[in-house]
This record gives structure tokens, C-alpha cells and sequence, in this order.
């Protein structure tokens, strides 16, 4: 794996974990309009980071979203327990 997409696969990690935490905010206070609009501002950075980094790299998950045509490239990458950030 490449620095280029660590990186990606990094901020993907990151806007999920801030979309994780919008949503468990906005399930204890669902009047915060602010927090609702940031809500889905991270989801769709995240929508276009993982569509982006499926078209270079292949699917995140065994239903990823976008078409590649290297579908089972991801088997010859590290596993995640063999990642290193």
C-alpha cells in the first residue's frame, strides 16, 4: 500500500469516525440544526472520498460502491491487521 492511499484510507477513517459521533450527538440533541448540517457535510466528504478511493484503489467493503474492474485486487493488498500507520 502506497502513501498516497494510506493517506486516503486515513481521512476515510477519520470523516467515518466524525459521522459516528454526529450521529450519536444528534441522537441526544436533535434540534441542533448546526450539528445536523455538519452531519451531512461529512457524510457527503465521505460519499466522495470513498467513491474516489474505490475508482483507484477497489472496493472497501464486499459491496463497495463503485465499479472497478479489478473487483478482487483487494485480496493481493495488506489485511488490515497487517496495516502499519
Amino acid at each position: 500500500m502506497d502513501r498516497d492511499q494510506k493517506r486516503e484510507l486515513i481521512a476515510i477513517m477519520a470523516l467515518e469516525f466524525t459521522a459516528v459521533e454526529f450521529n450519536l450527538y444528534l441522537d441526544t440533541h436533535p434540534d441542533d440544526r448546526k450539528a445536523l448540517n455538519d452531519f451531512y457535510s461529512t457524510n457527503q466528504q465521505l460519499k466522495k472520498l470513498k467513491r474516489d478511493y474505490e475508482s483507484k484503489y477497489g472496493p472497501l467493503t464486499v459491496s463497495g460502491r463503485t465499479p472497478n474492474k479489478q473487483a478482487w485486487k483487494w485480496i493481493c493488498d495488506p489485511w488490515p491487521w497487517e496495516m502499519v500507520f
